[in-house]
């Protein structure tokens, strides 16, 4: 299944769960919150999450606490 991601950047809290699930996709930006950079996204959601990162998207998802990280079958943009 084809999975897209992004931040909420108004709902996060910079607590870094995310990251620490799946830094491959999240990483901090310069004011410290969340956002989606996997293969240069730049938080839009447009760039497909490999098959192999799904269920540690899917933990990222449950495991923010303000459900700031979204995830999508469809890009976003």
């Amino acid at each position: 299944m084809k999975q897209y991601t992004h931040i909420e950047k108004e709902r996060c809290i910079a607590c870094g769960a995310c990251i620490a699930v799946l830094p491959a996709v999240f990483q901090p930006d310069e004011e410290g919150y969340a956002e989606a950079v996997y293969e240069g996204d730049a938080n839009r959601g447009v760039t497909r999450i490999p098959l192999d990162m799904e269920y540690d998207l899917w933990d990222a998802v449950d495991g923010c606490p303000t459900e700031a990280v979204r995830q999508s079958e469809y890009p976003f943009a």
